[in-house]
């Protein structure tokens, strides 16, 4: 199974800039879709934003503008730049990595904190 890890969350201001990382590991198998979830308190987990593997990009409506997905295919690692973050932001970031053989791997999540 693909291996997940994100990195870059932590504590910014309202209005600041965070750039979160999320690598998948080496597979014989190809990587296609990739991207960011996320999960605040007491809500239900949501698409962020994804990337397929030829650079095509979606963005959930709350992040268009603010947020740009982009990828590295030779290094299987995705990137996420927040900009203009808002409090509701605030949530645990999952990254995701679709291999071609149709399975679904997960990291374990990475916090982001926007407060003053």
């Amino acid at each position: 199974q693909v291996q997940v890890v994100e990195s870059g969350g932590g504590l910014v201001q309202p209005g600041g800039s965070l750039r979160l990382s999320c690598a998948a590991s080496r597979s014989t198998f190809r990587i296609n879709d990739m991207g960011w979830y996320r999960q605040a308190p007491g809500k239900e987990r949501e698409l962020v934003a994804g990337i397929t593997s030829n650079g095509r990009a979606n963005y959930a409506d709350s992040v268009n503008g603010r947020f740009t997905i982009s990828r590295d295919n030779a290094k299987n690692t995705v990137y996420l730049q927040m900009s203009s973050l808002k409090p509701e932001d605030t949530a645990v970031y999952y990254c995701y990595a679709d291999a071609s053989y149709g399975v679904r791997s997960w990291g374990k999540g990475t916090l982001v904190t926007v407060s003053s």
